[in-house]
């Protein structure tokens, strides 16, 4: 009874040979089945994708960085216009004033604004029953030329739009929108779908994004009640998405330009690649640093999903809530939400009976069944746990990995070995328990973990709930079709239930990896234990007897049971010396730094500082000592706490603030103001004095909530990106008569040019933030 299985076949060796080559290629299928395809040349034809021709315009897009108000983000707008003619069509260029999107605020201490320039044109439908959107933003942060981020979503549309008028008119309407500012607040889209005419009566965006170089293209997230939707996107020659992104997207704090459309109430799409995302916002988000097969998966399936879209009703697509979907080999499995807590029900149902049919068979006893079941929390609560301490190990040998924004350059040894960590953890459980609980007993109480798991994702996260369900669900019926069968058949029953497991849950494991990163390898190993647990029936087959057999001891047979651990423990060291090896920095994989500059212009006292959460070597000869607030001289940075460190002054004009006029108002006055910077700066940040109630404000004819505190004795602020160079009108009611403080700054990317800055050497690069490199000039005024 002590070594009692789910299944032993009379060939064992032979059984876990075919085992294991069944596994070994559904797992290369499924992983397979979510990487790009390979990037088409340009000599396809004309009404195909070609990453190699939109890869000549991410050259061109990606010359230089190109934030919003730039000299290089015009250059780049009158490319996008050119070539958008030269396609027969007649792009504008909206110019307004925006407000900040969605939840991002673009200054810690205050609203955001800009002065936008998007490039809008339409490419007309034959009978257009809603207008598609096709949307990426143009400008680059500051510190990287954006090869990726977002000249991969712009040249994209271009080279979508290249296809869609070399062939016949799509039902729908098209409309092509490249925005500006989306790395400076997402006025761009706030602008379009707020003031546009175009946008007035909504209808479906396909937002295209990168966050890194390469990798599939990703579809995360959706508008609710995307069952249509995510129909339309099947039709995609090949479809990367789970309702589990979905879910957990929503949940977080990160905005894209997406997050404008959905709130003014279309419906959508938003997809992205996001591996390789060391390069992100940094100087090495160059052209040359894409992967153009991740360039030739992100167009294919945005060209294919805007001619599915093209031909239907779109008024058909609102409604029906929100479908489970996720990758398998060949397709995109998708059923209703509906079914969700029907099939987690079932799941659980399943597993009971698979429990009560092994007793009554004499596999388990009730007794170890529920030690089994208590004891199966422990794997799914170390093996995270440790995912988490092998990064800060990680961290120690390599403090310059913390410093990183997502990953480490080449994070795929690291990957493997969280995962064959997750695995060793499991394996260990399993030989630990098998001899004294039965096989039988840890595989059920596994798979009643993995159904209890998905009644609880059914209630809080349910399009992530089939990661779960499903494996517990064909492993419990698997099982109780074992119980009935008897060597190869019960084999190839187990086999089954295993396959689904590893369909569903391997694909998922290597998409949350650069999702989330290393710092949260936690996730990884999480569903990768949830895998092996709905694997522990081929487990048994691979873990040798624990019992004394045709004359082997017991002692040597509980050695021979440690192998899996010991083989899963060493793949975990291998791995992580290797990658040690492997991911090295160097001057194209260089370590991050993260410094800036800020000039008091009231007392002509100057200092560094650094957003560094561990000083750098290369950051240390300018900051030092514990992080501190920064709001009372440089307001628009809130609550943020910065190092810092003595710098010499250099002699830089600060922003001017003017009086227009000053009228008065019922219980104040009406200040008129004009804020204008004296030299070349990404943006502007006005801050009014803590003490001094403002009941409203105007900016660039744009009236802003006023609610906002900055901290350090100044309340009410805005920032005003890509501002004009005449300035920008500012209009304040503000309570009572006497003198008003404000607090003026700007900012350029010029830190290099500091007096006292030393050049990076090779090796040590720049962290692609909003503030990197920043210069900051401020200065009181009093009226």
């Amino acid at each position: 009874m002590r070594d009692a299985a789910l299944i032993r076949p009379a060939r064992r060796g032979f059984a876990v040979l075919a085992v294991l080559a069944v596994l070994a290629l559904a797992g290369f299928a499924a992983v397979r089945s979510i990487l790009p395809p390979p990037a088409i040349p340009a000599s396809a034809p004309a009404d195909e994708f070609s990453a190699q021709r939109a890869f000549s315009e991410v050259r061109t897009i990606a010359a230089a960085p190109h934030p919003a108000g730039s000299a290089a983000n015009d250059r780049v707008r009158e490319h996008l216009v050119e070539t958008l003619r030269g396609l027969g069509l007649s792009p504008e260029v909206q110019d307004t004033v925006s407000t900040q999107g969605g939840q991002l605020s673009a200054s810690a201490g205050g609203t955001g604004l800009a002065r936008v320039r998007n490039v809008v044109t339409l490419i007309p439908g034959s009978a257009s029953t809603g207008r598609i959107f096709l949307v990426a933003h143009y400008d680059s942060a500051q510190t990287g030329p954006g090869g990726n981020d977002d000249a991969a979503g712009t040249s994209t549309i271009l080279e979508t739009a290249r296809a869609l008028t070399s062939g016949g008119k799509l039902r729908n309407d098209v409309v092509l929108v490249l925005t500006d500012a989306e790395e400076a607040c997402l006025c761009g889209a706030e602008a379009f779908v707020r003031q546009h005419p175009l946008a007035r009566d909504g209808g479906v965006v396909l937002n295209l994004e990168a966050r890194g170089s390469s990798g599939p293209a990703i579809m995360f997230e959706t508008s609710t009640g995307n069952a249509s939707l995510v129909g339309a996107y099947a039709h995609a020659p090949y479809p990367v998405g789970t309702s589990f992104a979905v879910e957990i997207y929503r949940r977080l704090p990160n905005d894209t330009d997406f997050t404008s459309f959905r709130e003014a109430g279309f419906l959508g799409l938003n997809s992205a690649y996001i591996d390789g995302a060391a390069v992100y916002h940094a100087p090495t988000d160059t052209p040359e640093a894409m992967d153009r097969d991740s360039l030739q998966h992100h167009g294919s399936n945005a060209l294919a999903v805007t001619r599915e879209l093209g031909g239907r009703d779109l008024s058909t697509l609102r409604g029906g809530g929100d479908a489970t979907y996720f990758p398998v080999p060949g397709l995109l499995v998708r059923y209703p939400g509906a079914l969700v807590w029907p099939l987690a029900g079932l799941a659980l149902i399943a597993v009971v009976a698979l429990g009560w049919l092994a007793r009554r068979k004499g596999r388990l006893t009730g007794r170890n069944l529920a030690l089994a079941g208590a004891l199966g929390l422990a794997p799914i609560a170390v093996a995270p746990v440790l995912a988490q301490l092998y990064w800060t190990v990680l961290t120690l040998i390599r403090p310059e990995y913390a410093a990183l924004p997502i990953d480490p350059y080449r994070p795929g040894l690291y990957r493997i070995a969280v995962i064959a960590l997750a695995v060793a953890v499991v394996v260990c459980w399993f030989a630990l328990l098998r001899r004294k609980l039965g096989a039988a007993a840890l595989a059920v109480a596994g798979l009643g973990w993995l159904a209890a798991l998905g009644v609880v994702l059914a209630a809080a996260v349910p399009g992530g709930a089939y990661l779960a369900t499903l494996p517990a669900l064909a492993g419990a019926l698997a099982g109780i079709a074992a119980l009935y069968l008897r060597d190869w058949a019960a084999t190839a029953v187990i086999t089954a239930g295993g396959l689904v497991a590893v369909v569903i849950l391997l694909p998922t494991v290597v998409m949350l990896f650069p999702a989330l990163g290393m710092g949260l390898g936690a996730a990884g190993a999480f569903l990768t234990v949830l895998m092996m647990l709905a694997l522990l029936p081929v487990v048994d087959l691979l873990h040798p007897s624990a019992e004394p057999v045709q004359g082997l001891p017991a002692a040597r047979a509980r050695r021979r049971g440690a192998l899996p651990t010991l083989v899963a423990s060493l793949a975990v060291l291998a791995c992580t010396a290797a990658g040690l090896v492997v991911d090295r920095f160097d001057a194209k994989h260089p370590a991050l730094t993260q410094l800036m500059y800020a000039l008091d212009a009231d007392t002509g006292t100057a200092e560094w500082l650094s957003a560094e959460t561990d000083t750098q070597k290369w950051t240390s000869q300018y900051v030092a000592g514990d992080p501190k607030p920064v709001a009372g001289t440089l307001p628009a940075f809130g609550a943020e706490e910065l190092r810092t460190g003595p710098a010499q002054a250099a002699t830089l004009p600060a922003p001017n603030l003017t009086l227009v006029s000053d009228t008065a108002a019922a219980d104040g006055r009406v200040l008129t103001l004009r804020l204008a910077p004296q030299r070349t700066v990404r943006f502007v940040t006005l801050h009014v004095a803590a003490g001094t109630q403002v009941s409203a404000a105007t900016v660039g004819g744009r009236p802003l909530p006023v609610t906002t505190s900055a901290g350090g004795g100044w309340g009410f602020g805005f920032v005003f990106h890509a501002p004009p160079a005449e300035g920008v009108e500012v209009v304040l009611t503000v309570g009572g008569t006497g003198p008003v403080r404000l607090r003026a700054m700007d900012a350029s990317d010029t830190v290099t040019e500091m007096p006292g800055f030393h050049a990076r050497p090779s090796g040590v690069g720049v962290l692609g933030s909003h503030s990197s490199e920043m210069v900051a000039v401020a200065k009181t005024y009093s009226f």
